[in-house]
């Protein structure tokens, strides 16, 4: 039923998804708290990109066309952990961003030191509201 309900909306509103390229995933980052991030403008960027990685360049985004969105999932105690935007979709003049969190299994292996996982996308400028929502789905 659930999937029933998810092909409806696509064909009811049409919409195909919002096409996306990553501009840096990793497990890395600064920014240690739990964060969905909407960037617009230069400035922004290089403000955000200082508390991510203030040792390195920000990468070079069109801020006329284009626009950036991102997860951060904040600090985690061990490695094995990844963020992951698996879709955006278009609801009138908003995007939806769904991203999930993946977690190491019980038995895996991981690297025992602190973690900051992150995803950061570059995305068509729009100028309606960004909500971002988990998923658990693979």
């Amino acid at each position: 039923m659930y999937l029933l309900s998810i092909v409806v909306a696509i064909s009811l509103t049409g919409a195909p998804p919002v096409p996306f390229t990553t501009i840096v995933q990793g497990q890395q980052s600064g920014i240690e708290e739990q964060r969905d991030v909407v960037v617009r403008s230069e400035a922004d960027w290089k403000a955000l990109w200082r508390e991510h990685a203030p040792d390195d360049p920000a990468p070079a985004v069109d801020f006329a066309t284009s626009m950036v969105v991102g997860v951060f999932l904040g600090s985690r105690s061990t490695g094995g952990f990844e963020a992951t935007i698996t879709a955006i979709d278009r609801t009138g003049a908003d995007l939806v961003v769904t991203w999930r969190e993946e977690r190491p299994g019980g038995d895996a292996m991981v690297s025992q030191v602190l973690t900051s996982p992150f995803h950061l996308v570059r995305v068509e400028r729009i100028a309606g509201h960004v909500k971002f929502q988990r998923t658990d789905k693979r």
